[in-house]
């Protein structure tokens, strides 16, 4: 396996197929959507990506996470995870999504090789989750975590970006892991994009609820509720869900599923960081937070064979050792890749 110049493997490629997405969410892009949209030519093709990702294992990519944008928009994606699944070095392949489109598409997604889908949902209130999205409806993101529990589909996991001003029901959410095997996710709202704006008003100190008091205030509630307090997951104790990703997770004794913090601001865990982005248009970035991108796009497209694996060397020699305290980046999270 690879590995960056501080000594970190990485095993893990997110790749964004599409800057398109069917909800508006405030924290993530305005009533119009991403300013600038991506032509047909610009982004990359399916063939383009699975090329991209053959030369990726090379260096030692094993895991695939599938963004946006909204990944669902796009036609044919199971097309692209059937080609993902046909590379016999990639080992798990998954998918974030708002859920909106999922229960269209959750059999063939799972007849292709999908192997596990993270659901995105800020709020339990109805109300509250059309006007933060500007257009969702709630029903169809329970539809949809409905159907990744009847296709299958493991680990099925929740997130929730958490913002302290939102109408979010944090002891709510968490009960839903008591009943049946899903896995909450609360993630600390993150600076990026140049606005990076709730409302359009700028990323805030203000909004951000450490992840450390969301688990006390979780606890808490759980013992007020006949519940007990949660309890830390270690490694390797059967409980916490696969993926790799930077979550840690406690449970409710008794519970089905878990509840995971992932903690970018309060809690850093970028020494621990295993994963290289891939944009809709081809630009690979080391790190989230940086606005250093590499050209796959065009050495795709170039006649140079070894173009492809020099950009993925650019990158792992520019992976940072850290990202700091970042306040807001060039590109909004819709056009990284979620």
């Amino acid at each position: 396996m690879t590995k960056d110049t501080f000594g970190r493997s990485i095993d893990y490629l997110r790749i964004s197929v599409t800057d398109r997405c069917n909800l508006r969410c405030v924290y993530c892009m305005g009533e119009d959507g991403v300013a600038y949209k991506l032509g047909h030519g610009e982004i990359l093709s399916y063939d383009e990506i699975l090329r991209f990702v053959r030369h990726a294992t090379g260096f030692g990519i094993r895991r695939i996470r599938l963004t946006g944008g909204e990944p669902l928009v796009r036609l044919g994606l199971s097309d692209l995870i059937a080609g993902l699944r046909s590379i016999t070095e990639v080992e798990d392949i998954s998918l974030t999504t708002n859920g909106i489109l999922l229960p269209k598409y959750a059999a063939a997604l799972k007849e292709a090789g999908l192997d596990r889908v993270n659901i995105s949902l800020d709020t339990l209130d109805a109300g509250a989750y059309h006007q933060l999205t500007r257009r969702g409806k709630l029903d169809d993101v329970f539809a949809a975590i409905d159907s990744a529990l009847a296709h299958h589909f493991d680990p099925v996991k929740i997130n929730m970006v958490v913002m302290r001003s939102y109408h979010q029901d944090l002891f709510e959410f968490a009960r839903l892991s008591i009943e049946r095997p899903l896995h909450l996710r609360f993630i600390e709202y993150m600076p990026v994009g140049i606005s990076s704006g709730y409302e359009n008003r700028g990323w805030r100190d203000d909004e951000v609820i450490p992840s450390a008091e969301v688990v006390e205030r979780i606890s808490a509630a759980g013992e007020r509720a006949g519940l007990g307090p949660l309890t830390e997951l270690g490694d390797g104790d059967g409980f916490a869900p696969v993926g790799g990703g930077p979550a840690r997770y406690w449970r409710f004794v008794g519970a089905k599923g878990t509840i995971g913090v992932i903690s970018p601001l309060s809690n850093h865990f970028c020494g621990r960081c295993n994963r290289l982005r891939l944009t809709a248009e081809g630009k690979l970035r080391p790190c989230l937070f940086s606005d250093d991108e590499f050209d796959a796009r065009a050495a795709l497209r170039s006649a140079d064979p070894r173009a492809v694996d020099a950009v993925i060397k650019q990158a792992l020699a520019n992976k940072p050792r850290e990202h700091g305290y970042v306040r807001g980046t060039r590109r909004a999270m819709s056009q990284i890749g979620g």
